[in-house]
């Protein structure tokens, strides 16, 4: 094959490559991405196909979003090294990112499941469920530490985990069994937050793997202790045994504007007595 028959014209070159040839004729301008020659009589573009692979550099860049000047250093000082350490640098800004989409992805999924919930749920039933093991960030909180404080403490907590913003997870408060069984169902002890994405657990507390007594609240806070006195009674009927925390978190903030409507879902782990 002589080398006449290996040249394509700008549109040839630009269709084997999926773009327009606008864009060859950009890159032509900017000093980018020359053709291999110009005809002296037409001004014709053509490009020879050896090229081919110093454009899909070019695209495949472009499409990481590296800007047009840091491509422009790269193809004046063309090499492995300097493509394997630019490539590094987006690997690692790629994988930020995927990490970032899944996180939202389950959150998404969390608040999508969390209103198949509202449209299907009955807040006088008290039932047992199936949990996943969940990783959740804490902060210690008591009766003299505002709301508002509480969550100014979580936020900065979780900022240590590069999550955005609070909603990226799902939130809420704890309070301990043994709290519970003596009543005081207003001694909450500590506010969570969950980390969407896989991380190591040290420091973090694990929420259990296992079975779940879930009840739902509706309206003032303040009746919260009515509903963990069905909660218990429940138990008792079903000869369960409460251990670890409760776990409180509100499941339609993002669709209510009143309090009156305001709906806390309670989930607290149990075992059967004879266990």
């Amino acid at each position: 094959m002589n080398q006449k028959k290996k040249l394509l014209t700008i549109g040839q070159f630009a269709n084997m490559h999926g773009i327009n040839k606008k864009t060859l004729m950009w890159y032509d301008e900017i000093g980018l991405f020359h053709p291999y020659m110009i005809h002296p009589e037409n001004g014709y573009r053509y490009y020879h196909y050896s090229q081919s692979s110093i454009l899909e550099t070019i695209l495949l860049l472009r499409e990481l979003d590296v800007s047009i000047d840091e491509i422009q250093t790269f193809m004046k000082n063309r090499s492995a090294a300097s493509l394997e350490c630019l490539l590094g640098k987006k690997i690692t800004e790629l994988d930020e990112h995927i990490a970032h989409l899944k996180a939202v992805r389950k959150t998404l999924s969390n608040h999508h499941q969390n209103m198949r919930t509202l449209l299907t749920m009955d807040l006088s039933e008290i039932c047992l469920v199936e949990k996943e093991e969940r990783c959740l960030v804490t902060v210690d909180i008591n009766k003299d530490i505002s709301f508002e404080k509480a969550v100014e403490l979580i936020t900065a907590e979780t900022r240590k985990y590069q999550l955005h913003r609070l909603h990226d997870a799902s939130y809420g408060s704890m309070i301990s069994v043994d709290r519970l069984y003596q009543g005081k169902f207003d001694d909450y002890g500590k506010m969570f937050i969950e980390i969407p994405f896989p991380i190591q657990k040290t420091g973090l507390h694990i929420q259990p793997q296992g079975k779940y007594v879930r009840a739902f609240h509706k309206g003032d806070w303040e009746r919260i202790p009515d509903r963990y006195e069905e909660i218990l009674a429940y138990a008792k009927a079903q000869k369960l045994i409460l251990s670890g925390f409760s776990y409180e978190m509100g499941i339609n903030e993002n669709v209510v504007d009143k309090i009156e409507d305001y709906i806390v879902q309670i989930e607290i782990p149990v075992r059967s007595e004879d266990a």
